[in-house]
């Protein structure tokens, strides 16, 4: 946050007693950029000091919690957010040992950039890279506060200390106590996080998994069959790891600058639930083989067949599990359609080399996730490497190079407009209009994307054939 907002912030607040506390002074100490501000003051000045920041800096200030007092004001062209709440207690001292971790325990007054208040080590604890408890009791004020502790974790260049480990694992399983919208808050930003894996490590050390993703603890040693060096767990652990590869750098996979330019691009839109396309496409990483422990199947010799129908049963789960997660109907019903479709691609591999018409049969069933499907497919693939790996990595490679920019095309490809409109194709077909003109709307669309017709004259006189006209 720049020096001008903060001096906004010291004007606004006329004199009054305040401190600027928490992450904002974590990050500024790390080196990170820092945008939201959290202060803390009087209760009874909140209300007022709020409303004279939003006037000051003509942006809106309004109340974010009516239970407890906070008041947020945004900055000119939503550069900056300042969350204005009462301290908790009767001094800064009082609220600081209220918070959860030393390194977000640390105060300064506004208006004072050289003061600070920092009862619990927090400075001491940023520069030796550690994450530590203000007190034991921060788990039992709040349970989410160790789920939190795996999100820092992941986020941050700090490592947990022994003991802040031991007393927030004694208290994960109060994780149910939490209300499922605040859990899947923080959640969804440990698989946002850079390093996602060690969050997810941590979640286990915490024994906080089997209370926040059961799906995913269910997967432990369910074991796969020749083609697989994994059991089920492991596998998917390995495939988002692929995915954040895949998020990060595809060029260093695909070997292909402008696709890979247009990927990163893509996946860096944002999606739903506050959280990018790649995040969403992370979380279909974790949910996409949800069923294998329930649909395994084996031979006479007692060895793994596979995972008949679990594509398809993975995605009523992965639905179920994000509306326990109380995520948005648009989140779940893509996440779904990643685990329904995430084999795809693979199928193709078989009809190598690919005419246009089987890519659109492919991008036709797969929509609205053709892309992002297709990432998590070879994400998927990249993850197995049991019998005759890399071979089979180099075809799906090659055929998600055909693929993929097709599928980046296609939904642009589809907003078009029709060669011919349905009452047009029954009225020169002479026919009444019903499920059969849609069929052939179908056909239509398939021989244009394979470039057999061009407009409508060509169109009606295909359908006219495949009527037998």
């Amino acid at each position: 946050m720049s020096d001008a907002a903060l001096d906004a912030v010291a004007a606004a607040l006329g004199g009054e007693r305040a401190w600027i506390v928490g992450g904002a002074l974590r990050d500024e100490r790390l080196g990170r950029a820092v945008a939201d501000v959290d202060v803390a003051l009087p209760a009874d000045a909140v209300r007022g000091a709020a409303r004279a920041l939003g006037r000051a800096v003509r942006g809106p200030a309004f109340e974010l919690s009516g239970e407890f007092g906070a008041w947020r004001v945004i900055g000119p062209d939503r550069a900056w957010q300042v969350d204005l709440a009462p301290l908790q207690g009767e001094t800064i001292e009082d609220d600081l040992a209220r918070r959860d971790f030393t390194v977000n325990a640390m105060a300064r007054a506004v208006g004072d950039p050289g003061g600070l208040v920092d009862p619990h080590g927090g400075a001491r604890d940023l520069d030796e890279r550690r994450l530590r408890m203000v007190a034991p009791g921060a788990f039992d004020d709040d349970p989410l506060r160790v789920l939190r502790l795996a999100r820092f974790a992941s986020e941050l260049p700090l490592t947990p200390d022994v003991e802040t480990v031991d007393a927030a694992a004694r208290r994960a399983p109060r994780i149910e106590e939490v209300a499922a919208e605040r859990v899947f808050a923080e959640l969804k930003r440990v698989v946002a996080a850079d390093r996602v894996l060690d969050g997810l490590e941590l979640m286990t050390t915490l024994r906080l998994t089997p209370h926040v993703l059961p799906e995913l603890t269910a997967l432990r040693g369910v074991e796969q069959n020749r083609y697989h060096h994994l059991d089920v767990h492991d596998h998917t652990i390995q495939v988002l790891a692929e995915t954040v590869a895949l998020e990060l750098s595809p060029e260093a996979i695909l070997g292909d600058a402008e696709l890979s330019e247009r990927l990163r691009t893509y996946l860096a839109e944002p999606f739903s639930d506050e959280i990018s396309r790649g995040t969403a496409l992370r979380l279909g990483a974790l949910l996409h083989d949800a069923a294998k422990p329930d649909t395994q199947a084996f031979h006479d010799d007692g060895s793994v067949l596979g995972f008949p129908g679990h594509a398809d049963l993975g995605a009523d789960m992965a639905r179920a599990t994000l509306t326990r997660l109380k995520a948005s109907e648009k989140l779940r019903a893509h996440v779904a359609l990643l685990a329904r479709h995430h084999l795809g691609l693979g199928y193709l591999v078989h009809k190598a080399p690919l005419d246009r018409r089987t890519i659109w049969e492919y991008l036709v069933r797969t929509a609205p996730v053709e892309v992002d499907v297709s990432l998590l497919s070879i994400a998927d693939r990249l993850a197995t490497r049991g019998r005759k790996a890399e071979e089979a990595i180099a075809k799906h490679l090659d055929i998600a190079r055909a693929v993929l920019p097709r599928a980046l095309d296609f939904a642009t490809w589809r907003a078009q407009p029709p060669l011919v409109r349905g009452n047009e194709l029954a009225r020169a077909l002479g026919i009444s209009p019903g499920p059969r003109i849609g069929e052939l709307l179908q056909e239509i669309d398939a021989a244009r994307y394979a470039g057999e017709v061009a407009d409508a004259e060509q169109a009606v006189a295909l359908a006219r054939r495949l009527e037998g006209g």
